[in-house]
């Protein structure tokens, strides 16, 4: 499971996206992005950003850490926004937080560079969990003390949102023409060659242990939260196999 911490000050929402996180310290010291359950897509936002932002780490992709954070709602009662405070008294008990990287800078494709390998490697990634919020327009990455770092995996596996049509969801191609990192001449099939083999169930099975129960619990079809851990291993390791064969909009793939 991740590492649990108590957040004891929430300091300001933050205005980017559409799920409305907030900035919070926490009793281990730490300042996260905090990722509310009463947010959106609620719960399951959190576990695509708990199941991607995992394995994207044990994939060697630079991500901030994840943590549960338990929210009390009586930290927002000071705030003036209605919405904000809807989001809190929504969202008691165990929240997403993320660490914050003080004084990252938002990707500009026009302002940066990367090389053809490491944009392969993302898009080779992006294409795996299908995730569709890494366009030049929003590009979801920051640069950190010159590093590209990996952020906001929530709208990724929409499959999971109807898990029985999962299996013919998780099988369509990934269009990567509007990729933020399509201009860069990413090498899909190099990264496919390295990264593909180290998607293992094993390895799949040790990221979604990560995922609380809490956030598991209930849903319609699964007996168990062990249960629907396995149905999220099931198409991610399917598709690791032979997704840089359906990547379409990248010169020089199929």
């Amino acid at each position: 499971m991740l590492k649990e911490a108590i957040a004891t000050r929430f300091i300001t929402p933050l205005r980017e996206g559409g799920s409305l996180p907030g900035l919070v310290e926490a009793d281990d010291l730490g300042t996260y992005v905090l990722k509310f359950t009463g947010a959106g897509q609620g719960r399951k936002t959190l576990v695509a950003e708990v199941v991607v932002g995992e394995l994207a780490r044990r994939l060697g992709f630079r991500v901030p850490r994840l943590v549960t954070l338990a929210l009390d709602p009586v930290l927002g009662l000071g705030e003036p926004e209605q919405q904000v405070q809807d989001l809190l008294r929504g969202s008691g008990g165990a929240n997403l937080g993320m660490d914050f990287l003080s004084g990252a800078l938002g990707f500009d494709p026009l302002a940066f560079t990367v090389d053809p390998r490491e944009a392969g490697r993302i898009v080779w990634f992006d294409a795996l969990v299908n995730n569709v919020d890494r366009s030049w327009r929003n590009p979801n990455l920051l640069m950190w003390h010159g590093d590209l770092w990996l952020i906001d995996h929530g709208a990724t596996m929409i499959w999971h949102h109807n898990w029985p049509g999962a299996e013919a969801s998780a099988a369509r191609p990934y269009d990567a023409s509007d990729h933020a990192l399509a201009r860069f001449r990413p090498d899909v099939e190099a990264a496919a060659a390295h990264l593909a083999p180290l998607v293992t169930e094993d390895l799949l099975a040790e990221v979604t242990a990560e995922i609380p129960d809490v956030w598991l619990a209930g849903e319609p079809g699964f007996a168990t939260p062990d249960d629907l851990r396995r149905a999220y291993v099931r198409p991610l390791h399917a598709r690791a196999a032979v997704i840089h064969d359906r990547i379409n909009g990248i010169e020089g793939t199929k």
